[in-house]
């Protein structure tokens, strides 16, 4: 019998130094067969609104097309933690962020939700931790705030965007988040992040020495239309089967071979 992995699991991987192995997930398919590679943690991303459904961002999907495919994925799951994207504007205020998470959460079967947040939401996570609801609080380049950082940016460029980002993340953690995500910052940045805080750190583009890595599905299987992004690496062109290919991630990811430092900004 398969143990599932719960928050309990991914809390106590950082103290062992065993990382953790996180993907996107959209449908049934899929997530057979990303549990099956060991993957820890499956999302269930808002990126669905660009690779599933073609947009050109991640704004247009809702929250109960996001619990349609996490019932999806929910289904396809034996072992590994299943966290659900809410949607832009669903967790806008309060009222709202606690409605949509119980639709994901109740109609979608997620065991937590994620939030693009940063120190001036901690208020939302806060009432959402209050409620009994798990949460990934994803800061740094937040994609549901394309349109007023000027496009995909590497955030932390500067001593007062570091300072912001660390500020985002005392508050993040103090509000009750119970992992944070980081995207598109240096590896230093996520050093002086993770030194500060006790809950695991999940990194997209931010370096191999958080306790957790991401990549969105399509990316790391080189079927996402145009160019990928730089920090995520073909594993299907290197195995040429999808079973292998998401095999070589979770390994590579476990064994701190991924990201290399060809995957990571300076």
């Amino acid at each position: 019998m398969v143990n599932p992995v719960t928050l309990s699991t991914l809390r106590a991987m950082p103290a062992t130094g065993e990382p953790i192995a996180a993907l996107t997930a959209y449908d049934y398919s899929f997530a057979v067969a990303v549990d099956a590679a060991g993957v820890d943690l499956v999302l269930v991303g808002d990126s669905l609104a660009m690779v599933m459904q073609g947009h050109a961002s991640t704004v247009p999907v809702t929250t109960e097309e996001m619990a349609y495919h996490t019932r999806c994925v929910a289904r396809g799951l034996t072992r590994a933690y299943l966290v659900a994207d809410m949607p832009f504007l669903s967790d806008a205020d309060t009222q709202l962020a606690l409605a949509n998470a119980a639709v994901l959460m109740k109609q979608g079967g997620a065991d937590m939700v994620k939030v693009e947040a940063g120190a001036q939401q901690a208020s939302i996570v806060a009432a959402l931790s209050q409620a009994g609801v798990p949460v990934c609080a994803h800061f740094g380049l937040r994609p549901q705030r394309v349109g007023q950082l000027g496009g995909y940016r590497v955030q932390g460029r500067d001593d007062r965007g570091v300072a912001q980002l660390l500020a985002d993340a005392d508050a993040l953690q103090a509000a009750g988040a119970d992992l944070l995500l980081v995207e598109c910052v240096s590896a230093s940045v996520s050093e002086q992040i993770k030194a500060r805080i006790d809950v695991p750190l999940i990194g997209i583009g931010a370096g191999s020495d958080c306790d957790g890595q991401i990549l969105v599905l399509q990316d790391m299987l080189g079927l996402t239309p145009g160019r990928a992004p730089s920090f995520s690496h073909d594993f299907l062109q290197d195995t040429h089967s999808i079973a292998s290919a998401l095999s070589a991630y979770v390994r590579a990811v476990k064994t701190r071979q991924f990201p290399g430092a060809e995957h990571g900004f300076h």
